[in-house]
């Protein structure tokens, strides 16, 4: 086939490059002549493949002049992977990729061959495309009614994200029916008369950042959503950042750091005395829990697990 006459053929510069898209989202991958050159399509060869070391080059769309590019794509891209011939006339190949999913964060390689030039390769691109899909505002759950125990448990629940994160312990991640990710972090705590329990979570990458806030008082719960930017409440409180399970994954598309809103803890200003009614997780992490009280008003952190 074609694809095996590609590894004999005359070596160029490989372009690298790199784009992010959101899932559902269209993108181009950028494949252009570095030259202003006026090109025949009926000498050209144009191939866009993926590019994964060890693994089958798989054909996502083609150009090859006196012959129709439809019949051989796999059909994950077929009818979502284009070429403009306008733009190609003009030394343009760029892919038109619609509908974006996860499993199309790859490696795409696009190559260009002449057929005047003995099938000489003029252009070899390869762009690594970066899927991410924001997680949703989170859900915070409490006890439904009184405890039964001295111990209070919060659940919460962020879901149809992506890429993966890693996890620290209390937290669950299952991959959905959509190839998204849903999160659940669990937090247990001291009963206390009132407290306000908060999860943030911050999406670097696509600049989301969403608050929810659940409120436990004596045995009523209710609960109260804002986003990460609303203004603060007034008063003195007592404020603690709760770290649960998901740790920002070295070197993809998604962290979530929450900064200013979930402030980390300096040693040199907080006491490591941790008030009987509360407790806290300390970790770097993608959902972070807040807590807060009618007394007091310093930071307070402990050792990762249960609270005191």
């Amino acid at each position: 086939m074609f694809l095996l006459l590609f590894s004999a053929l005359q070596a160029t510069d490989v372009q690298e490059k790199e784009v992010r898209a959101l899932v559902g989202s269209d993108v181009e991958l950028s494949c252009v002549f570095p030259e202003r050159h006026s090109f025949d399509l009926n000498d050209l060869y144009v191939y866009w493949q993926t590019s994964v070391v060890g693994t089958p080059k798989t054909v996502v769309t083609y150009y090859l002049s006196g012959n129709s590019s439809a019949g051989h794509e796999d059909n994950r891209y077929r009818d979502r992977a284009r070429l403009s011939l306008e733009s190609m006339k003009r030394g343009d190949f760029s892919l038109h990729l619609h509908n974006i999913t996860p499993q199309d964060e790859q490696r795409f390689n696009c190559l260009v061959f002449r057929k005047s030039l003995e099938l000489e390769k003029i252009l070899d691109v390869v762009v690594t495309l970066h899927v991410a899909a924001n997680y949703s505002m989170p859900v915070v759950r409490a006890p439904s009614g009184p405890s039964e125990n001295e111990e209070l448990t919060f659940t919460c629940t962020s879901v149809n994200g992506y890429p993966r994160p890693n996890t620290l312990q209390n937290n669950t991640v299952s991959l959905n029916a959509q190839g998204l990710y849903d999160v659940v972090s669990v937090l247990t705590i001291r009963q206390t008369p009132s407290v306000n329990v908060g999860c943030c979570i911050e999406n670097v990458l696509l600049h989301q950042n969403l608050t929810t806030i659940k409120t436990a008082t004596g045995t009523e719960y209710g609960i109260t959503e804002s986003q990460a930017d609303a203004p603060k409440k007034q008063g003195a409180v007592l404020s603690a950042l709760i770290v649960l399970g998901v740790v920002v994954a070295v070197a993809v598309a998604t962290g979530w750091v929450c900064r200013s809103r979930c402030p980390p803890r300096d040693p040199r200003r907080y006491p490591l005395k941790v008030p009987q009614d509360v407790a806290f997780l300390r970790s770097a992490a993608l959902i972070a829990f807040t807590l807060t009280s009618s007394s007091g008003s310093e930071l307070w952190d402990v050792g990762p697990g249960r609270g005191p």
